[in-house]
């Protein structure tokens, strides 16, 4: 008899990172599903950007990480990573976005077309020719998320995306994720910004100390109802409550 059909893209199982001495995740159990929009929320150190890193594939771990070889149309998964300060060439942004296609495997003849059609889908249409270093901070997030939407991914991972933006581009770029989502790309994110979890996300997962402990449905998870998961702490929990109230911001060991 057939196995059951694995309902994730991605999915982590018991899964630990350390550094040196430091066990930066521990004992993960995480399952991503194709068109979800994720929130990861906790405080400094918790662990949100390794946990990002993980899932995307760029850490050594033990435990498991499973990722479903195509999406639903039978293309091979494809996913990117949006950094919270994204790197960008010394080349101007039309040219940023070509080697972006090449390295994602986009036939060259479509590659200025692909090009200039992100550049416009961000806001940035008539501006190819700019050298992408000499671009503001919210322009540079941007061209960041023209160069992961141009290989039209199936999972787009974003660390902090709109960190250290003034307000307008903040909106900006939270009206860009919230287009992507509608479009069914799945979102797993790290934020400090509850509001913007709140306004973007429809699952959010808690970290405190490397580990999880909360992983629920944003509706339940802001509405002050918090749910422990299996092996959960009451420290975590307090901790959780201190979070949302704006008095926790740093984990210390």
């Amino acid at each position: 008899m057939a196995g059951t059909l694995n309902p994730f893209l991605l999915q982590l199982t018991g899964v630990s990172v350390r550094f040196g001495e430091v066990m930066a995740l521990s004992d993960i159990h995480l399952g991503i599903a194709p068109g979800e929009v994720v929130a990861l929320v906790g405080s400094n150190g918790s662990g949100k950007t390794t946990l990002l890193r993980a899932l995307h594939g760029q850490l050594s771990h033990s435990g498991q990480r499973q990722v479903r070889p195509h999406n639903a149309h039978g293309r091979p998964l494809v996913q990117r990573m949006v950094y919270q300060r994204p790197f960008m060439l010394r080349l101007s942004a039309l040219n940023n976005l070509r080697l972006a296609l090449w390295l994602g495997g986009v036939p060259r003849p479509l590659w200025t077309a692909r090009a200039e059609q992100a550049l416009q889908r961000v806001g940035l249409a008539g501006l190819g020719c700019r050298p992408a270093r000499a671009m503001s901070g919210g322009q540079q997030q941007r061209l960041a998320l023209a160069r992961a939407w141009a290989v039209r991914p199936d999972v787009l991972f974003l660390d902090e995306p709109t960190a250290s933006l003034d307000p307008t581009a903040k909106k900006e770029v939270e009206a860009l994720l919230a287009g992507f989502a509608a479009e069914g790309t799945t979102l797993v994110m790290s934020t400090h910004n509850l509001g913007q979890a709140k306004r973007l996300a429809r699952r959010v997962v808690y970290l405190d100390a490397g580990r999880i402990v909360v992983d629920e449905s944003a509706e339940s998870f802001f509405s002050g109802v918090a749910h422990t998961g299996d092996g959960a702490h009451s420290a975590g929990i307090t901790r959780l409550n201190s979070f949302l109230k704006g008095e926790l911001t740093w984990h210390v060991e």
